[in-house]
């Protein structure tokens, strides 16, 4: 009987030694998710639980790594970072490197979005007819976008003349709506905001509610006035380096193309949650929300048209199809509006 123990040992190191026990270490798939929202951010928590769901629907095959905050990658390097290896997965928005996305810049224009649900469905069925060549370096895992961006204050802005020569903080877009209304735009990611709302560096941001208690801007401002009907929103992104995403097998591709097509709900209804999470914290703060009559809501709306008009204008002359997207964009947005 003493004979067993010893084989029984035996059978264990060779085991050891051969890399039976370990297989399923090796063959484990490591990803790095950079995410520019702060850690506490529901949006960044949604793009964890995205992670975390692709992980147990992959049995553990998958693993990835989320690096919130920009800790990884800047919001304005995230996309380079991407296609350039550094980062395996990056969520960031199209606006932080204008230019880049003239095809997609186009969901940030001012026409009017009610929500971030509908700006999230619209952002995702707008790319899926466009398919633009200038996303055909990563793989587009899908988008979203927030809701309406309001004009938030440090003083009261009732009319378009209170706007001439107010300095709002304001990213690709959103910053030549700041010109048509007769504002100076000043271009800063979204992370840069608070300390420059605190030292006066700007009046006010151009945004949506959520930033009011998400990057915790209510804290520094007065005043938020709703420009309903100019609401812009701002295309974010999430993509995969090419390369890895060719390397994963068939079945774990299948997985990511499920769970992303589902998250795409998932952050629509995140955005309209925080909106009003914000709008509940700044009005414990008491700050003031300044409704435009109809009077002033026509003066803004036709402040802004230009912006559409100089895109269209901008696009023709590169033979992109500016008009195509601005159609495409209106129509989608009244069809999720009925």
């Amino acid at each position: 009987m003493k004979k067993y123990p010893a084989i029984l040992g035996l059978l264990v190191c060779t085991a050891a030694v051969c890399g039976f026990s370990s297989p399923a270490k090796a063959d484990v798939i490591n990803l790095s998710y950079s995410i520019f929202f702060p850690a506490t951010h529901e949006q960044c928590i949604a793009g964890e639980n995205w992670a975390r769901e692709i992980e147990k629907r992959s049995g553990g095959r998958v693993k990835i790594n989320v690096y919130s905050g920009g800790t990884l990658a800047k919001a304005n390097e995230t996309y380079n970072a991407v296609s350039g290896g550094i980062a395996d997965i990056g969520m960031s928005c199209f606006a932080y490197t204008q230019g880049r996305f003239p095809v997609m810049e186009a969901v940030d224009l001012p026409l009017g979005y009610p929500d971030g649900k509908i700006a999230t469905l619209v952002a995702n069925e707008f790319y899926n007819t466009m398919q633009p060549a200038e996303l055909n370096d990563v793989k587009v895992l899908y988008l979203h976008a927030h809701g309406p961006g309001l004009l938030h204050t440090k003083k009261p802005v009732k009319t378009l003349a209170d706007m001439k020569g107010l300095k709002v903080r304001s990213t690709g877009f959103s910053g030549k709506v700041v010109s048509a209304l007769g504002g100076t735009p000043v271009a800063m990611p979204q992370p840069d905001t608070y300390e420059a709302l605190q030292k006066g560096v700007v009046d006010g941001t151009f945004a949506p509610m959520e930033t009011l208690k998400g990057w915790k801007q209510g804290e520094v401002i007065k005043y938020t006035t709703n420009t309903r009907d100019i609401g812009y929103t701002t295309g974010m992104y999430v993509v995969m380096n090419k390369q890895k995403w060719e390397k994963l097998p068939s079945d774990i591709q299948q997985i990511f193309t499920d769970v992303s097509r589902e998250w795409i709900g998932v952050h629509g209804d995140t955005w309209d949650k925080v909106d009003r999470d914000g709008l509940a914290f700044t009005r414990q703060r008491g700050n003031e929300i300044i409704e435009l009559d109809t009077q002033q809501n026509a003066l803004w709306a036709a402040a802004v048209k230009p912006v559409l008009d100089e895109y269209i204008a901008g696009m023709q002359k590169k033979n992109l199809p500016g008009e195509q997207a601005v159609t495409e964009l209106q129509n989608l947005i009244r069809q999720h509006k009925k």
